[in-house]
């Protein structure tokens, strides 16, 4: 019998780095079915001493150290760091209750279920073991029930329990939920823990594990917002594009297989990033626009796959009217260098917008009319989203390697309605032709068109009449609708000034009572004349105007006589629309009437006095 075989064997144990072990024999084998065998078949042999080899003891010469103690009747302090290797060692060895009773095995089941899996801190701590001796723990399923203890408690809102779920930082609590001071109660109440309290700790596991502890925490219903969040931690923590201001001692080094305290390699990074981008729920608003960005020229530069750079431009599309105008100036990262700026995928951002905004019932000019326009709620993403891009597209214009198709393209994809004015692409577009002064007549006309004169405010219209890089053409359809404008406005001044004469006239009989809204009106009145008076100087000056441009074009033109005025519609294209031509009469027809209006009333008042005289 082996266990009656009392002589000194001189056991030699490679284990790893040739560690030698020289015990005496019998504690072992009295606990372990493999020593036992591995003595039984080496003392067979009958040699004076045997040699075994155990070069795959999970956790190494360190743990076998341990499990020597153990055996030897030395007493073994079992913490969260150890216990999953001993756990893994004590199984491998066969150190079950058949050999001794409360062998390792039973002990340190205990010890997991017990305590270890029911504290935040120690879980955490077991699973981050778990990664040296992985093929062996995952046959005990010890990272599952760290996983599932993690996610549990993660799930569970912190502010309903003071004690002892909030164990994992703060002051200590009794089971009340007061504050502890040297173990006695003080009676104040901890504060209350945001839901992103576990973010740090979670961070700290390697890439494999921290997956699968966001899918078991989604499988278990933990709001999308709260997952993003962990992702964003994770992924800012070991990418150093994203927070530049990071301090490189916070950096953990837990992503395999980078080297302790060295930074990720880019084909590290490159991983991250796109495990990130999976993990990511495809859900508006559940991760900044900002982040989005940064991670997008993150994979830019490290490369990433085409689908991961897919997928991001995709998310910042769907909340695109989120963005500011420093997110989207992207360099470009292209070997070319074509430009300066990434305009390519700026346009990609923006389909994707148009798509989502078109599948989710946007508004389109059919459904709408002028009045509604500045004020309907449902035009309110797009009409950031074309203020956007238009201060994008002024920031890119001075860029002289930029194309003309590319600028027209990214222009015209705004839709016409969703451009309450086009000031800012009148900006725009006199940068560009600013920078680039090579592009003949025909590329300039062609590039004004994106603009409707029509919708170009007085500021710009005054702008674009003095302003020599427009074509001419452009320049004559500015300065019509300027005036058309001012008319417009004039008629509706006399128009109001009508109302109010009228008003004043059904107020007369209560003049006693109402002296302050009467004198209010008088100082409303005084204000649309001195309105009217700026704009009829306005109106004339944009007479002298264009009688000076028609002088300039029958010099030009080879049209003779009085016809030449009345060709200038054909021979600068101009498309006046129906509406506009009797909007004009209608003005004018109502300043007559109104004026008309006026010099009746004071002939009949001139009437009445001269008869009161006589």
């Amino acid at each position: 019998m082996i266990s009656l075989f009392y002589c000194y064997v001189t056991l030699l144990f490679i284990i790893s780095n040739n560690f030698d072990y020289h015990p005496m024999q019998f504690p072992l084998l009295s606990r372990s079915g493999v020593m036992e065998r591995l003595i039984a078949k080496a003392s067979e042999e009958g040699e004076e001493g045997c040699s075994i080899n155990l070069p795959d003891i999970p956790g190494g010469a360190k743990t076998f150290e341990l499990v020597a103690k153990f055996c030897y009747g030395v007493k073994l302090e079992l913490t969260a760091s150890n216990v999953v290797y001993l756990r893994c060692a004590a199984e491998h060895l066969e150190m079950t209750e058949e050999y001794a009773e409360g062998n390792l095995i039973m002990q340190t089941e205990v010890f997991l279920n017990q305590v270890v899996l029911k504290n935040w801190k120690d879980s955490l701590k077991a699973l981050q073991s778990c990664d040296d001796v992985l093929p062996y723990a995952e046959e005990l399923h010890i990272p599952k029930r760290c996983i599932e203890s993690l996610a549990a408690k993660a799930c569970t809102d912190p502010n309903l329990f003071g004690w002892p779920v909030m164990e994992h930082g703060g002051p200590m609590q009794s089971p009340g939920g007061s504050v502890l001071w040297n173990g006695i109660s003080t009676g104040a109440r901890p504060k209350n823990s945001s839901s992103d309290w576990w973010y740090e700790d979670v961070s700290t596991l390697s890439l494999s594990l921290y997956k699968r502890l966001v899918s078991v925490m989604e499988s278990r219903g933990i709001k999308q917002e709260i997952i993003a969040g962990s992702l964003t931690f994770y992924a800012k923590k070991y990418l150093p594009g994203l927070n530049r201001r990071q301090v490189a001692s916070e950096s953990s080094t837990r992503l395999e297989p980078v080297a302790l305290g060295a930074p990720p390699s880019e084909e590290d990074q490159k991983l991250l990033l796109e495990e990130i981008d999976r993990l990511l729920p495809m859900q508006k608003g559940v991760i900044s626009t900002k982040v989005l960005f940064g991670l997008l020229r993150t994979a830019m530069i490290l490369r990433a796959s085409p689908s991961c750079i897919s997928n991001l431009e995709r998310r910042i599309g769907m909340q695109l009217d989120q963005a500011t105008l420093e997110d989207l100036l992207m360099p470009n990262f292209s070997y070319s260098m074509e430009t300066l700026y990434n305009v390519e995928c700026v346009q990609r951002i923006l389909e994707h917008f148009l798509a989502m905004d078109q599948a989710t019932g946007g508004a389109s000019p059919c459904s709408i009319d002028d009045g509604q326009l500045m004020g309907s709620p449902s035009l309110t993403p797009i009409t950031m989203v074309a203020k956007l891009i238009d201060g994008y597209l002024a920031e890119v214009a001075p860029d002289v390697n930029l194309k003309l198709p590319k600028f027209q393209s990214l222009a015209a994809s705004i839709p016409d309605y969703a451009r309450p004015l086009d000031d800012g692409l009148y900006r725009a577009i006199d940068i560009y032709l600013k920078s680039h002064p090579w592009l003949s007549e025909s590329d300039r006309e062609q590039l004004c068109r994106l603009m409707d004169c029509q919708k170009l405010s007085l500021e710009a219209c005054t702008h674009a009449a003095q302003n020599e890089r427009l074509p001419l053409r452009i320049i004559v359809q500015v300065l019509f609708f300027e005036q058309l404008q001012l008319r417009t406005s004039i008629a509706g001044c006399f128009l109001v000034s009508d109302n109010l004469e009228g008003s004043r006239q059904l107020r007369s009989g209560f003049a006693g009572s109402n002296e302050g809204g009467w004198a209010t009106a008088v100082r409303e009145n005084q204000v649309l004349k001195v309105g009217m008076d700026n704009m009829r100087l306005r109106v004339s000056e944009l007479e002298k105007e264009c009688t000076n441009m028609r002088q300039e074009i029958e010099k030009l033109g080879r049209v003779k006589g009085s016809s030449a005025w009345g060709n200038v519609s054909k021979k600068f294209g101009f498309k006046l629309k129906s509406q506009m031509c009797s909007a004009q009469e209608g003005s004018i027809s109502q300043q007559n009437n109104g004026s008309g209006k006026l010099e009746k009333a004071k002939g009949g008042k001139h009437k009445k006095n001269s008869s009161k005289e006589e």
